[in-house]
């Protein structure tokens, strides 16, 4: 379980690390961080870190369809933690 943690603490800093990354390369037309790369960081992941990221930082908010892949990708993992959670409770009880 602390593995578990300390993997999803690192992958939510780096998810926010390259969004401002990516947010400072946009300001001053530098080499910008793939879409494709940010979204596979927030599916591995790196959600809460990206959402937090794109509402502070303000960025890629209205971005399409980054946005609507990223909905998705949020989406699909809430399906996932849900029926994830029904599975481990029907076994323990």
């Amino acid at each position: 379980m602390v593995l578990v943690a300390a993997y999803l603490l690192a992958v939510n800093v780096v998810a926010y690390g390259l969004y401002a990354a990516d947010k400072r390369a946009a300001a001053r037309g530098g080499r910008r961080v793939r879409e494709s790369t940010l979204l596979l960081v927030a599916a591995v992941g790196g959600s809460p870190g990206a959402f937090a990221a794109q509402r502070l930082l303000r960025h890629k908010t209205r971005k399409q369809p980054f946005q609507t892949w990223f909905t998705v990708l949020l989406l699909a993992q809430g399906v996932g933690l849900v029926a994830g959670w029904v599975l481990i409770a029907g076994w323990l009880g």
